[in-house]
């Protein structure tokens, strides 16, 4: 018999390694072969190869961003696109950005509870939020496409690696590390021995869809499937040609004029017309885009290589729904 569902458990994420014993142990013992804490990236591709195989329609992703990614990448790898499960997303991680969106909204013993309740009434899929993920590829090959949620290079590199020093990791949780990193991002924008670094931006060519691909110096490149972000923070609109079911990016030119007023108004989730005129800003929504650079990208939080040509692919997944208590 197909399992109800079945929980991948990330025992490294950073809630998961502070006093979650007693949950991990009555998951084990109610799940039996069906809690699954794989110990390294090869160990959960072949968990998940055998979901497939079982055609598990329910899996129950217990980490952080990182680790839904992981879990994303595999499913994209083995399932068929016609039969993707639906996911609940227990908030566990290091970095939880996804689950402001679509995670189950519960933890622990009470997400075991309420996932029990779910499955024994058979309303897993009763209340959901439907999302793509965003698929990055690259143009060898061989290489295996990763999945992921959000994406971004350039300022939101240099934020994250910021963020990701050992006395900013080590020393605080994820919600205090990004305020940290915000301050430090801010002062080295206000320092003048980086602001013109940061500012003048990397080199990017950029194609949308199938609009002429345009080369610029890149300020800031971000780009989601997701429908909100934490503290209201919303730096997207739509042009009228936009896809309503996509990629929602952000892409801000090197040197953008008028940066504090448009970095306030972004953060409070609010695009005034003056923003929306200016050139330097452009925003929208796509199916497919291109990439070319030679720096850096974070998806998810990951830092990942752009590759020896510097060309990745966006693009998104099939319909995803994701699991609420």
């Amino acid at each position: 018999m197909t399992a109800r569902f079945v929980i991948i458990h990330n025992p490294r994420s950073r809630r998961n390694r502070s006093g979650n014993e007693h949950y991990s142990m009555m998951a084990r013992q109610s799940l039996g072969e069906n809690f699954l804490s794989p110990a390294s990236q090869a160990e959960l591709l072949h968990q998940v190869e055998e979901l497939a195989r079982r055609d598990v329609q329910c899996i129950v992703v217990d980490g952080g961003d990182g680790t839904l990614s992981d879990v994303l990448s595999a499913i994209h790898r083995y399932y068929r696109p016609d039969r993707l499960p639906a996911l609940a997303l227990l908030p566990s991680g290091n970095t939880n950005l996804i689950a402001g969106d679509v995670g189950f909204g519960l933890r622990g013993m009470e997400a075991l509870v309420r996932l029990n309740q779910l499955a024994l009434g058979g309303g897993m899929r009763r209340n959901i939020r439907r999302r793509r993920g965003l698929v990055v590829s690259w143009s060898d090959p061989q290489r295996t496409p990763v999945v992921g949620m959000f994406h971004g290079t350039a300022a939101f590199r240099r934020a994250i690696e910021l963020a990701h020093q050992p006395q900013i990791l080590d020393r605080y949780s994820h919600e205090m590390a990004v305020v940290v990193t915000l301050g430090s991002s801010v002062a080295h924008l206000l320092s003048r021995r980086f602001r013109r670094e940061w500012t003048q931006g990397d080199r990017l060519s950029i194609t949308v869809g199938d609009a002429p691909a345009r080369q610029e110096n890149c300020f800031l490149f971000l780009a989601t499937t997701l429908q909100s972000l934490p503290y209201g923070v919303w730096p997207f609109w739509h042009g009228a040609e936009s896809h309503d079911d996509g990629i929602r990016y952000l892409d801000v030119a090197g040197m953008p004029p008028r940066l504090t007023a448009a970095v306030t108004s972004l953060l409070r989730g609010r695009v005034p017309q003056w923003l929306r005129n200016e050139s330097a800003y452009d925003s929208g929504c796509a199916m497919r885009i291109r990439l070319e650079m030679k720096e850096d990208f974070v998806l998810d939080g990951e830092v990942l290589d752009s590759g020896p040509d510097g060309v990745t692919y966006l693009s998104v997944t099939p319909p995803i729904d994701f699991i609420q208590a």
